[in-house]
């Protein structure tokens, strides 16, 4: 990747206060200049601006500090999602999506991709347990120079509404030292002020996670608008599910430190790994602003491809440790609903980025290459 893609955008400098359930509806401005990296999304970080409360000024440097304050600083690792592994491979349109967008990447035919798995968390030695949240991030290289970037997980839905939610539950959720769980009180007193919360979690525990990545399905979890070249948008939310049939995870304790991503990396060894790229098509009334409630299990779902990753790399400089996953980089024909999670994702990713990308880089945990030594002996 050249030097504009890892440059974030500037940090804004005046921030513009939200309220706490205050949804913004402007759309991020993507003009041509923005299609090359990270640059892309500088409307969508200064969209957010700053401030989710006029009260106290929940910015995305003290969004970032907070994953501090709970995980500590690892330099030049993500303030979340710090373990992870690079990758590459490809998405091969079926053609089905130009009905529904008329970004390129939906046109028949192959477009490179640049992805990399990762855990929930701020610890970038974190032991792998089965319930920790799985992220699958894709960058799309599209023939026409543009690009779009997405970050998915394996829940069902978000577990937030709005971000001051986030910043809440990560702090009310955190273990304690003595027990090594939360404080019950803590996280009862969050849930009784974020509802939507407490439904998103029933959801969650009603969808078991998969054995491994491989066979794992990852959702975007927020809205977007597809327009095709009649200008006609519908609302759409997108998942890849894979080919590798599921099987559900082991609920007993693991031994192996870093067992889910041993278990990838022998998996992409015997061959290439494939999800099929699913849009789900949105209806009149169907929430765009609220990533914790799920469409109707009726709606439409359009597989328009097949994303294949058939390599792994540790993570060092020029693959995905140097790429902001940032979900407000867009292609054209695709564009950000009023959801207010986009732009503050868009704006912490940023500040995380230009932080991690500013100290030291450590070696990563998974050693893609120790891994494979290890089980050729």
């Amino acid at each position: 990747m050249n030097d504009q893609d890892q440059t974030g955008p500037p940090e804004p400098t005046q921030p513009e206060p939200l309220s706490r359930r205050e949804r913004p509806t402007r759309r991020a401005v993507l003009g041509a200049a923005a299609i090359g990296g990270i640059t892309a999304v500088g409307a969508g970080a200064c969209a957010w601006a700053g401030g989710w409360l006029p009260s106290d000024r929940l910015t995305p440097a003290k969004f970032a500090d907070r994953f501090e304050q709970l995980s500590g600083v690892h330099d030049g690792f993500r303030r979340n999602h710090a373990k992870g592994v690079s990758a590459s491979g490809t998405f091969v349109s079926n053609g089905a999506g130009v009905e529904l967008s008329s970004a390129a990447v939906f046109a028949s035919g192959s477009t490179p991709v640049t992805a990399r798995f990762s855990l929930s968390g701020g610890l970038p030695t974190v032991a792998d347990a089965n319930a920790t949240t799985r992220g699958f991030a894709v960058l799309f290289h599209l023939n026409n120079g543009e690009q779009w970037r997405t970050a998915m997980v394996n829940l069902p839905v978000f577990l937030d509404s709005v971000p001051r939610g986030f910043y809440d539950r990560v702090l009310a959720t955190a273990p304690v030292p003595a027990t090594g769980q939360p404080d019950p009180a803590k996280v009862a007193a969050f849930l009784a002020a974020y509802p939507e919360t407490a439904r998103a979690m029933a959801l969650v525990k009603k969808t078991p996670p998969a054995s491994d990545f491989s066979n794992s399905t990852f959702r975007g979890l927020n809205a977007f608008y597809f327009t095709n070249r009649a200008g006609k948008s519908i609302p759409v939310r997108w998942s890849v599910v894979p080919e590798d049939a599921f099987r559900p995870g082991s609920k007993d304790p693991r031994t192996d430190h870093d067992y889910l991503f041993n278990a990838l990396i022998e998996r992409v060894r015997s061959g290439p790994v494939r999800w099929r790229l699913m849009i789900t098509l949105g209806a009149p009334g169907d929430p765009t602003h609220d990533a914790t409630l799920p469409w109707p299990a009726n709606r439409p779902r359009i597989d328009v491809g097949t994303l294949t990753i058939d390599a792994l790399q540790t993570e060092e400089a020029g693959n995905a440790r140097d790429v902001n996953f940032d979900p407000l980089i867009l292609p054209q024909g695709i564009s950000p609903s009023d959801d207010p999670l986009l732009n503050a994702r868009s704006a912490v990713y940023a500040k995380s980025y230009r932080r991690r990308t500013r100290e030291a880089h450590q070696p990563s945990k998974v050693d893609v290459q120790e891994v494979e030594a290890t089980h050729d002996h």
